[in-house]
């Protein structure tokens, strides 16, 4: 479609080229919805659509020497032709039969003007002429004379050349020997005619052949004989090549050298056949008179491995139309092929006719022979018998009805290995044996807490706990031995009681290491083990403190009550630089809110990074609409002056493993960021308010959402807006502050809502103020 569009054409046009190359109707129909789908798919309308209504007697309007167009037109059609078997031969660029002008000169080589011949005399006499031959066929030997060697073989020439020295006194044959050789072959005029891609007079070398002269004129058309190639001589036909004896058998016997003035010509194939399907080179093949199907088909290499011989269809021509004929395999060597038969070879029918099957729990199962009076029993036998763990109670045939519906029979597999009953085997019978394993779930145990690897395991009859733990990898470190618990599932609960078990709990104990049978608690499948850890053991747990300490770095906590005054303590105490105020304490979400932080969409909070505040602050408002998207921030709000001031009170937070204390620099400025004109860093000033600091970054954007501004502090807390009435009571500002101004809400509600609530509150407004004159009064 891609070429065709390139090449001008519309869909109406590709179909109707397709239509002209041989495609049959069905073929074409199926061409036609394939494009249409492809065109619906992509959203690509056709080239022309108003020509895909009208496909019928119209012609391809090709641009004025638009030769990229009519080759992208052959190459669209090129795969939709059965190839012509042997054309490719003169047209593969590998293959380009030149002559080998480095070989002996071969003795029939005919002599002619323009040749070079070598005179090689040697032993008494020592002499090497080099001399050419006139246009009158003459060489002249120096102090000997002029020879015509002109018609002559080179043996002939060779003969006269040594008698002629030998007349002028050369001992040819008593001391003196001569070698004749062709030095410079001569070039001759080759005439090309007929059925050949570029007709026309060539000059070749004289040892050039038949094929040689093919392949330069581009080698036979589509409708030039392979196998009737003529080669003419003084006005008579002397051969007749045949390209296939080369291909199917090697035979270059009428591959002969060529002369000048020699006629090649290609006449136009008498018959052909086509033959598709399963033989090994599908092609179209010419057809001489006295050759039989059989000849066809070995030139095609013969049939596939899985091809139908039996019977080969024909479609022939009959008067004006098509006419289908079957070919029997006997008649193949006597049956005489006709002008435009087309042979299609078939392929076996996909089915056996003589296979059972047998699947499951038995040693060998598969696909066996179908032999006459086989058994159920013999078959088994033939499986190598049922495994171990076959169940006997059941199998089952599927079996196929006369319809080709399918029916299932079930037989005892005991009474059948018994052979209390004898079941005969149909052609295409699958027998199944079904395993114990495959009738019940998969036995497991389970092993979970201390050890290196706990999980699920297979299970085995007698399997103890120790065995379990072994499998596990053994003991983690600080496991308890001495409290190992076994839940059993229960299956005689009481339905109606409330307080029946739900599972059976055993405790076992082991002292020391593994040694056989020294719990003897054996395990039943889908037991779940647990293994716990000593009641005093505790893995190391360790906290950062950064920042303007004495000595910053990781510590270890010592006591399950160390708080963070103590850790500052340990650091060295604060440096004379640290704000205080500013001191903030990072704790994983897990410790936080008992849950896993991975699954917990935490904001990441640093003090070098304060703009990103405004997630909190979404997140505090989106929580009463949707609690699941709420972002949870993992910095704790403390004051680390009062922490210092009173070491011990509820404000000094218990350490937890992973915690980082940072106590930053003084700070000088305060951030504002959001709905404002020009967001900056502004210089802290103690006499600013909040809406000075506003100012300072160019002062509220018109989407400023000015009751919803807020603060975020150096230690992580956060403090928003309060409204009282009509105004905002902004939050205090503090050096290293950030200040945050969100954006409006789109309204949800339409205007006459908005009026109607804003007049209700003004209206409850006024009740007040009266109310509380009247009081006063």
């Amino acid at each position: 479609m891609q070429q065709a569009q390139n090449a001008g054409l519309s869909d109406a046009d590709l179909i109707q080229q397709a239509q002209s190359r041989g495609m049959s109707a069905s073929q074409s129909q199926k061409l036609q919805s394939r494009i249409k789908n492809i065109r619906s798919k992509s959203g690509v309308s056709s080239t022309n659509a108003a020509d895909s209504t009208n496909t019928q007697g119209r012609q391809l309007n090709y641009k004025p020497d638009s030769n990229d167009s009519l080759s992208t037109q052959k190459d669209i059609f090129e795969s939709l032709k059965p190839k012509i078997f042997g054309a490719d031969i003169f047209k593969n660029k590998n293959s380009s039969f030149e002559p080998n002008l480095k070989l002996a000169t071969p003795l029939n080589y005919i002599v002619g003007p323009n040749d070079q011949l070598n005179i090689n005399v040697y032993g008494n006499s020592l002499v090497n002429w080099k001399l050419e031959v006139s246009p009158e066929g003459n060489i002249n030997i120096p102090g000997v004379g002029i020879l015509n060697v002109g018609g002559k073989t080179i043996e002939q020439a060779s003969v006269a050349i040594k008698s002629r020295l030998a007349a002028n006194n050369y001992a040819v044959g008593r001391g003196t020997s001569v070698q004749v050789t062709l030095g410079n072959i001569r070039s001759i005029k080759v005439i090309i005619i007929g059925q050949v891609s570029k007709p026309g007079t060539y000059t070749l070398p004289s040892l050039a052949t038949v094929f040689n002269a093919l392949y330069m004129a581009g080698g036979p058309t589509d409708n030039g004989s392979l196998r009737q190639i003529e080669i003419i001589r003084n006005n008579r036909i002397i051969r007749h090549l045949d390209v296939y004896d080369f291909l199917v058998k090697g035979d270059q016997k009428n591959n002969i050298g060529l002369q000048d003035q020699d006629i090649v010509r290609v006449p136009t194939y008498r018959a052909r056949v086509e033959l598709a399907g399963q033989v090994k080179i599908p092609a179209l093949f010419e057809v001489l008179p006295g050759e039989s199907l059989d000849d066809i088909i070995n030139y095609a290499g013969g049939f596939t491995d899985s091809a139908y011989t039996a019977r080969i269809k024909v479609s022939q021509i009959s008067d004006q139309q098509r006419k289908i004929t079957d070919v029997l395999e006997a008649d193949y060597k006597n049956y005489v092929p006709l002008r435009g038969d087309k042979y299609t070879i078939e392929s076996i029918i996909n089915r056996f006719e003589n296979r059972v099957v047998i699947n499951g729990a038995v040693f060998k199962p598969g696909d066996y022979e179908l032999q006459n009076g086989l058994t159920l029993y013999q078959l088994i036998e033939k499986a190598a018998g049922l495994k171990e763990d076959a169940f006997t109670e059941r199998g089952t045939i599927t079996r196929l009805k006369p319809d080709n519906s399918t029916e299932m029979i079930g037989f005892s597999v005991k009474d059948v290995m018994n052979k209390t009953v004898n079941i005969p085997l149909q052609r295409e019978d699958i027998i199944n044996i079904s395993s114990i394993f495959d009738l019940r779930d998969k036995y497991v145990v389970t092993i979970n807490g201390s050890v290196r690897k706990p999980g699920k395991f297979a299970f085995s009859e007698n399997m103890k706990v120790e065995d379990l733990i072994l499998k596990a990898g053994g003991f983690a470190e600080g496991a308890s031995t001495k409290r190992i618990e076994v839940a059993r599932r229960v299956s005689n609960a009481d339905p109606s009681s409330k307080s029946s078990s739900v599972a059976q709990v055993f405790s076992v104990n082991i002292d020391g290491p593994l040694k056989p049978n020294e719990a003897n608690f054996v395990l039943t499948p889908f037991d779940i083990v647990s293994i716990y850890s000593l009641p005093g053991y505790e893995k190391q747990k360790t906290v950062k403190v950064e920042g303007e300490v004495l000595y910053p770095g990781s510590y270890t906590i010592k006591t399950k009550n160390e708080k963070i005054s103590d850790l500052i303590a340990r650091a060295g105490g604060l440096t004379a630089s640290a704000d205080v105020e500013g001191g903030s304490l990072k704790r994983e979400n897990i410790a936080i809110l008992g849950i896993d932080k991975n699954k917990a969409d935490t904001a990441a909070f640093t003090l070098e990074r304060m703009a990103q505040a405004n997630r909190l602050k979404r997140a505090y408002k989106d929580s009463t609409t949707n609690a699941d998207t709420q972002q949870r921030n993992n910095y704790v709000g403390i004051d680390l002056g009062a922490v210092l001031k009173t070491p011990g009170s509820k404000s000094d937070l218990l350490l937890e493993d992973g915690d980082i204390i940072r106590v930053p620099k003084q700070q000088q400025i305060v951030r504002v960021n959001g709905q404002v004109l020009y967001p900056s860093a502004v210089v802290y000033d103690s006499s600013k308010s909040f809406n000075d600091f506003v100012s300072n970054a160019g002062g509220y954007g018109p989407d400023a959402l000015r009751r919803g501004a807020y603060v975020v502090y150096p230690n992580g807390t956060v403090k928003g807006t309060r409204k009282f009435l009509f105004f905002n009571n902004h939050p205090s500002v503090k050096p290293g502050s950030e200040i945050y101004v969100p954006k409006k809400s789109e309204s949800k509600g339409n205007t006459a809502q908005n009026i109607l609530g804003f007049t209700t509150g003004l209206a409850s407004l006024g009740a007040i103020i009266l109310g509380i004159l009247s009081l006063n009064k």
